[in-house]
C-alpha cells in the first residue's frame, strides 16, 4: 500500500446520520479548516519523507515571531496546528497546496488519533478497574483503596509501572478501522461512524486505515481543492453579471459597436 498523506480535522462534536436503507448509525462531525502544506521533508536533507500540514486560523498576535516568519518565508497563511505524515516519495504535495474533504470517501476505512478528554486525578477502580475492597468484616473508610504496593523488605520497593491512582486522560491515543459514511465538500465536514478521541474543538489526525486496503475511489496523492471547484463558487458570480440589468450607457456602448 502506497502512503498518502492524512488531514488534520477539528472535533465539531457528535450526531447521527439515517443512511438510505433507514439504519441509524451514530457519527463524529470532523469539519476540515484552512487546511494546507506548509513544508515537506525530504531524505536528503532530513533523512525521511513527510508533508507538513497546518490547519486553523490563529490570531497572528499569538503567534512567536519566529513562527510569524517561518509562515511569511513559505509565504502561507498562519496555522493553528501543525502536524506531520510520512508519505511516499511519489506522494510529496507542494508547499501551498490545500487539501480539502474529498481527500477521502464515503464507505472507505480510516485511522484517527488526538488526545482523550482528560480527568484530572483518578483513583484505581476509575483509572484502571479495580474491584476495591470489600464492604464488610473489618475493612473501614478504605473500600475503594488500592491495597497493598509492595513486598517484604527484599526488594523493599514498589515496582515501575504498577497501577495506582494518578492522572487520567489526557493521552495520545489512536482508534483504528471507522468507517466514513458520508462528507459534505460544501461545509467541509467529514462524517465518521463511531465515537473520537478528544473533546469538542480538539484537532484530529485523520489518515488511510493501515490494516485495511486502500479504498480504489481515494484519490491520489492526494484530495485537492480543484480548479473544478472553484469555478462552482465563481459560477453564480458569473450569472449575476449575465442577468444583470444593462445600464443606459451599456446600451449606447453597444449600439455604437453595431453601427460601426
Amino acid at each position: 500500500m502506497t502512503a498518502r498523506t492524512g488531514l488534520i480535522a477539528r472535533k465539531e462534536g457528535m450526531s447521527r446520520y439515517f443512511t438510505p436503507e433507514g439504519a441509524h448509525v451514530p457519527v463524529t462531525i470532523l469539519k476540515i479548516e484552512n487546511l494546507q502544506v506548509t513544508a515537506v521533508m525530504t531524505e536528503e536533507k532530513n533523512g525521511y519523507t513527510a508533508v507538513q500540514l497546518g490547519a486553523g486560523t490563529p490570531k497572528v498576535k499569538n503567534l512567536a515571531k519566529a513562527q510569524r516568519e517561518s509562515f511569511a518565508k513559505t509565504k502561507v497563511s498562519p496555522k493553528s496546528k501543525l502536524m506531520e505524515f510520512r508519505v511516499d516519495p511519489k506522494n510529496v504535495l507542494e508547499v501551498g497546496a490545500e487539501l480539502g474533504v474529498n481527500h477521502f470517501v464515503a464507505g472507505q476505512f480510516v485511522d484517527v488519533q488526538g488526545f482523550s478528554t482528560g480527568k484530572g486525578y483518578a483513583g484505581v477502580m476509575k483509572r484502571w478497574n479495580f474491584g476495591g475492597l470489600r464492604a464488610t468484616h473489618g475493612v473501614s473508610v478504605s473500600h475503594r483503596s488500592a491495597g497493598s504496593t509492595g513486598q517484604r523488605q527484599d526488594p523493599g520497593r514498589t515496582f515501575k509501572g504498577k497501577k495506582m491512582a494518578g492522572h487520567l486522560g489526557n493521552e495520545l491515543t489512536t482508534t483504528q478501522n471507522l468507517k466514513v459514511v458520508g462528507i459534505d465538500e460544501a461545509e467541509g465536514l467529514i462524517l465518521i461512524q463511531g465515537s473520537v478521541p478528544g473533546h469538542k474543538g480538539a484537532w484530529i489526525a485523520i489518515t488511510d486505515a493501515v490494516k485495511k486496503a486502500r479504498h480504489k475511489d481515494a484519490p491520489m496523492p492526494a484530495g485537492l481543492k480543484t480548479a473544478k471547484q472553484e469555478q462552482q463558487v465563481e459560477a453564480p458570480a458569473a450569472e449575476q453579471a449575465a442577468e444583470a440589468p444593462q445600464t443606459e450607457a451599456s446600451v449606447n456602448e453597444a449600439a455604437q459597436k453595431n453601427a460601426e
